[in-house]
């Protein structure tokens, strides 16, 4: 398989937002909240195969990714961190796809261009991981091979995947890529009103092409 034959996506929604107060998933940004924008944005790069880990406030966020024909699946033990609610979803997706993102959902800002990006890197060699970075920093949404699925399962040691992927570091790449919105983290309500300010000034309040049909 070649491009983005085989990529899945795996969205995590599952933590407290205790900072913002609210959940994250569903914060409005233009016409959609959060969580409808990452799935859209997806989509527009044809990953059709998306799956989401809910876990606080379950009851709020899982009628919003019904309505967007997204399943989900229920971290039992969020409290635990983002690296279980990865666990819990790379274990439904094992067998599923050859690559998988990894996108938080308050993470909702990075570009079209950048998925692209980070599948054709992926195509390109054996690699077992692609990273996006601006400005030399990584960010959002690593692009993670079938293989590490069965490591991620298995990882115990602190660090979660980032401490995983530097045992690994030979076979990660790192795509430099023009998207800030790879670091914005809507953690708290300050960085809630910079995602607003950068949709604003956006052509069209949105880097994502609306889908025909």
């Amino acid at each position: 398989m070649t491009g983005r034959e085989g990529i899945a996506a795996l969205i995590l929604c599952a933590g407290r937002s205790t900072r913002m107060g609210t959940p994250k998933a569903l914060l409005p940004l233009g016409t959609e909240c959060a969580l409808e924008r990452i799935v859209r944005l997806f989509r527009t790069c044809g990953v059709e195969k998306i799956l989401a880990v809910t876990g606080h406030e379950a009851e709020r966020i899982a009628p919003v990714l019904t309505a967007c024909g997204v399943p989900c699946v229920q971290n039992a033990d969020y409290d635990r961190g983002m690296f279980s609610s990865l666990q819990t979803g790379a274990a439904r997706l094992q067998g599923l796809c050859r690559a998988f993102f990894v996108l938080p959902a308050d993470i909702p800002l990075v570009r079209p261009e950048t998925l692209r990006l980070l599948m054709n890197a992926f195509a390109e060699g054996k690699i077992l991981a692609c990273r996006p970075s601006f400005g030399g920093r990584r960010g959002h949404p690593p692009l993670l091979a079938r293989e590490l699925i069965a490591p991620i399962l298995s990882f115990s040691r602190p660090g979660g995947l980032r401490a995983l992927l530097a045992d690994s570091a030979a076979s990660v790449v790192d795509v430099a890529c023009d998207d800030p919105g790879i670091l914005l983290d809507l953690d708290a309500p300050e960085d809630y009103a910079e995602a607003l300010r950068l949709l604003h000034n956006l052509p069209g309040g949105s880097p994502i092409a609306p889908r025909n049909g």
